[in-house]
């Protein structure tokens, strides 16, 4: 097992001695091949990213969206592919493991969540990949939810045993065609892998959901229970889900929470307590500023993201590929 070439900033925050985010930079091997170099360094990156939640790979020799899923895919964990998600954003294949992050336009804001934990089926790990940095912001905050979670349970532990024991259920609205200008804009028909109402209800049947059609064929659907709280395999436990993304960004959560997020029996959060969770997050975020052809592996249950909103005339452009547990 070869030893990780990592460096510190002053940005980067510290949890029980450990720095978050992990920064790896690359250190030139001769003959550089992505599963060998892995390979080689594939158990260091893991207890690395174990202990900090992710970890930053800068200034490797990934210049396209093939040399990146060679690099991803060298870890050897199974494909968690767009096609197969349940992802409500619209995103564009690169090849089969790998695509676009966010296709919402530059002044959107995409809040902190867990990638796909509004869905009965979310990936382990994920994968970015700066193809090109955003002229002004753009960065992609990440942030500790296992140490949120920590400080909710000391400060109100009332809300932190509520949101462990009841859980939490989502309703989505998907349109029919799919609407680029929405963060939450993939059609019911992508979302599910259907062509027609029939087919798509027989889905949604099988993952517990419930559902109302709209009059112009748009699809409300509202989730079975899911975890607010996940248990990690240390035993430390995560604010695992899509709470804060949705209050903050969800078209008309903020004026109305509950048509879109109850807790798992149907009853009401407070506002209090999704503007309290909200609050936290500044104390345990790092913005990661992109530089072009940087590679971010983050633990997708114990750690959030979000997106900046960035502007200039150089495109961002932002991959990613999923992973599934082993």
């Amino acid at each position: 097992m070869s030893k990780l070439n990592c460096v510190s900033t002053p940005e980067q925050l510290t949890y029980n001695g450990e720095v978050f985010p992990s920064i790896v930079v690359f250190d030139s091997p001769p003959n550089y091949n992505a599963e060998t170099w892995v390979q080689s360094h594939k158990h260091a990156i893991e207890r690395s990213l174990q202990l900090s939640g992710a970890v930053l790979f800068r200034g490797f020799p990934v210049t396209s969206a093939e040399d990146f899923d060679a690099f991803s895919a060298a870890f050897g964990y199974p494909d968690f592919t767009y096609a197969e998600s349940l992802s409500n954003a619209v995103r564009i294949n690169f090849t089969k493991r790998v695509f676009t992050a966010n296709e919402a336009p530059p002044d959107v804001e995409i809040f902190l969540h867990h990638e796909m934990a509004q869905t009965p089926v979310s990936p382990s790990r994920l994968f970015f990949y700066c193809h090109a940095a955003a002229e002004a912001g753009g960065a992609t905050p990440l942030c500790r939810s296992d140490q949120l979670f920590q400080k909710l349970t000391r400060e109100k532990p009332e809300w932190a045993a509520e949101f462990e024991t009841k859980g939490v259920k989502y309703t989505t609205v998907m349109p029919e065609q799919n609407d680029p200008n929405s963060g939450q804009g993939r059609s019911w028909k992508s979302t599910l892998s259907v062509q027609d109402k029939s087919s798509a209800e027989q889905k949604l049947k099988s993952l517990g959901y419930s559902w109302k059609w709209q009059v112009d064929n748009t699809l409300e659907a509202t989730t079975p229970k899911l975890p607010a709280v996940k248990v990690l395999p240390t035993g430390e436990k995560a604010f695992y889900n899509q709470l804060i993304a949705a209050y903050k960004g969800w078209k008309g959560v903020k004026e109305n929470p509950k048509s879109a997020i109850t807790f798992g029996d149907g009853s009401e959060f407070k506002l209090t307590q999704l503007e309290y969770v909200a609050s936290l997050t500044d104390e345990f975020t790092f913005d990661l500023c992109w530089q072009d052809g940087d590679i971010a592996m983050v633990d997708n249950h114990r750690t959030m993201h979000g997106r900046r909103s960035y502007s200039g005339d150089r495109k961002r452009e932002v991959l990613v590929a999923l992973a599934a547990e082993r």
